[in-house]
């Protein structure tokens, strides 16, 4: 996949077959959308291209708006590529262009700049100022300028569409299970390991805290979770139980991510982590003594290793 930048003065590309959105997640839905983009593209013998945003749209008209973000742009982009399209246009999107209608877009930047001869549009997306034009209006400013217009259907299974919100409530609910159907692969998070409050340590159960500014992405609901772990210059495959929560038995009231790995011992301070949610065992709960919280400790790593044997 070429990363393409619109701010290059002299973009020479071939006629090319495109979809815009923001894509968080590169969900099922998402990987439908760009299936049929390909399908389109590969039927109409021109390019693929998906045109997305650096950072989400409504941050650039609502300032005060925080995107719950369900991966962060780097991962958006490795996601993007691998699904084989041709090109990746990622927008500056700034108020200059916020002001556009989406006729104005379609002919500024779509024709003129990106050579889009076949727009595929998802069935909910909608651009341009103030999203006031529809798939109607982009079908009739398309015939005027030459770009072919259709709209992509919705991904359903069972019954369930598959979506950006359905995957963010189902992480507010801690229903990892579903959000990684929903996805098509684990949802995870990544950072720096940070020194913590190291009562695990004490207990047994020493844990690598995440950064809690290193997590721009929606985090899991409160709770107990059966993780897989990656870390920096270690390249197995590790097992760990990740808490979410404000440590209420220490009458904490941070969130804190912390995760215990495994048969895992060594120093990984300053190193970079991800942990990839398989599955959820309990909610936080506050204890009321510390032998207690060990002892459901004990009980949390014996469901663990009984799901790894599982794997």
């Amino acid at each position: 996949m070429q990363i393409i930048n619109l701010k290059d003065t002299h973009l020479d590309l071939p006629p090319c077959v495109a979809s815009i959105g923001f894509f968080d997640g590169v969900h099922r839905g998402h990987q439908h959308l760009i299936h049929s983009l390909m399908q389109h593209a590969k039927e109409a013998e021109m390019a693929s291209m998906v045109i997305t945003f650096g950072k989400h749209p409504r941050q650039v008209v609502q300032p005060t708006f925080v995107p719950q973000l369900l991966t962060t742009h780097e991962e958006k982009l490795r996601l993007l590529a691998a699904t084989g399209v041709d090109y990746c246009v990622v927008l500056p999107f700034d108020k200059e262009m916020a002001a556009m209608s989406a006729q104005t877009f379609m002919q500024k930047v779509l024709k003129e700049r990106l050579n889009v001869a076949r727009l595929l549009i998802g069935y909910d997306n909608r651009f341009g100022h103030n999203r006031s034009e529809g798939f109607s209006d982009y079908c009739r400013y398309g015939a005027e300028m030459g770009i072919e217009v259709h709209e992509a259907t919705g991904y359903e299974e069972g019954g369930v569409r598959m979506s950006s919100s359905l995957i963010r409530q189902s992480l507010a609910q801690g229903d990892v299970r579903m959000a990684h159907h929903c996805l098509g692969y684990a949802y995870s998070l990544s950072g720096r390991v940070v020194k913590g409050f190291e009562e695990g340590r004490k207990l047994g159960y020493p844990t690598a805290n995440i950064s809690m500014d290193d997590i721009p992405q929606i985090i899991p609901a409160k709770g107990v979770y059966i993780v897989e772990v990656e870390v920096e210059d270690f390249a197995q495959r590790m097992v760990g139980m990740t808490c979410i929560g404000t440590r209420p038995t220490y009458g904490g009231s941070h969130l804190t991510v912390e995760t215990h790995i495994l048969d895992f011992s060594n120093d990984i301070y300053d190193k970079e982590i991800t942990i990839r949610f398989v599955d959820r065992i309990r909610d936080e709960l506050k204890f009321d003594s510390v032998e207690a919280l060990k002892e459901k400790m004990r009980e949390d790593e014996t469901i663990t290793r009984a799901r790894v044997m599982s794997w």
